[in-house]
């Protein structure tokens, strides 16, 4: 069970039978907005509010690393682009749609859909 704290700390629960083990597996100083796990779940992007997506990968037992800063204060989410584990897409408050490279955090496209979004 991964979930993170308020100050930013990615914390991951193994729980066997009635045992559990806590460990602390980054810390980004930034409120994690949300946890979404690749669809081969070898990643797990960490969102923020404030437009940071961090990579994380369970198996490498690493640090996040910064893939991407859209330095928005009108930055709604992201997820992973799919099939495969490569691209990220994101969604802004104006209705601005990016696509980024998971490998160097590069921009790569964008698609502006002319309305406002809401998350629910």
């Amino acid at each position: 069970l991964y979930f993170s704290a308020q100050e930013g700390i990615l914390i991951f629960y193994h729980i066997k039978d009635l045992q559990y083990e806590i460990k602390i597996c980054a810390d980004i100083s930034q409120p994690i907005s949300s946890l979404i796990f690749s669809p081969d779940y070898t990643s797990l992007l960490l969102v923020t509010d404030q437009g940071t997506v961090y990579s994380y990968r369970p198996a490498r037992s690493g640090e996040a690393v910064k893939l991407l800063d859209t330095s928005s204060s009108c930055f709604l989410a992201a997820d992973f682009l799919t099939p495969g584990n490569n691209y990220c897409v994101s969604v802004t408050i104006s209705g601005e749609v990016q696509i980024w490279s998971l490998e160097d955090g590069t921009f790569l496209s964008k698609l502006n859909l002319g309305i406002e979004v809401h998350v629910t």
